[in-house]
């Protein structure tokens, strides 16, 4: 799907009876006005889209994310633009699971990748690339790719690790560029500031 395709779609998110008057009441219970619920892609994970569903208040709402509505909601959904494709057509339910637990389950019909070159790092980085890093604790994500550059973050025990450079440079770079062609570049986008040994800022786009 292309990026004009990806901006132009209006996105439809189905949410259950249940779904809707918890998160009414959610809404209706936050201390302070709420605008809308915010979806969003945070990564991939075990061969599945990790999503996440949060409260927007009012004063906190963010210029690329695509309004729509469900019936019997209060507020309007907020969908991350740049991952509108993958999150077209989610469905959110709910069931009580215990004190202090959501409940809120989101169900994704849209593949991990709609682009070739996306799926074949992919590829790699389920088969090759986290394996070998989750040795030491860490593990990573491709989070998008611009041409020729791909962009990803690294969790766990990579994320503020002093070697985190070394490892992207050597291995993780080294071995896409190696099996795609089309990527002449890998960008770390991993807020190692966050992390337990903070030593760099991240690269931005």
């Amino acid at each position: 799907m292309t990026d004009n395709a990806q901006e132009n779609l209006q996105p439809t998110v189905g949410i259950s009876g249940d779904a809707t008057a918890k998160l009414n009441e959610v809404v209706h219970n936050n201390p302070r006005p709420v605008s809308g619920l915010r979806l969003q892609i945070t990564g991939r994970l075990h061969g599945e889209l990790v999503q996440v569903l949060s409260l927007v208040e009012e004063g906190h709402e963010v210029a690329d994310y695509i309004a729509t509505t469900v019936p019997g909601l209060s507020v309007p959904i907020f969908v991350e633009a740049k991952n509108v494709s993958y999150l077209n057509g989610v469905h959110i339910h709910y069931s009580y699971k215990g004190e202090d637990q959501s409940g809120l389950e989101i169900t994704n019909p849209n593949p991990l990748w709609w682009g070739k070159t996306e799926t074949q790092i992919q590829q790699i980085i389920d088969t090759q690339l986290n394996p070998a890093i989750a040795a030491h604790g860490g593990y990573m994500n491709l989070l998008h790719v611009e041409g020729t550059t791909a962009f990803i973050e690294l969790g766990g025990g990579c994320q503020g690790c002093g070697m985190a450079d070394i490892t992207l440079k050597q291995g993780i770079e080294a071995t896409i560029l190696e099996a795609v062609p089309e990527i002449e570049r890998v960008v770390d986008q991993t807020d190692h500031a966050s992390g337990d040994n903070p030593y760099y800022q991240p690269s931005k786009k």
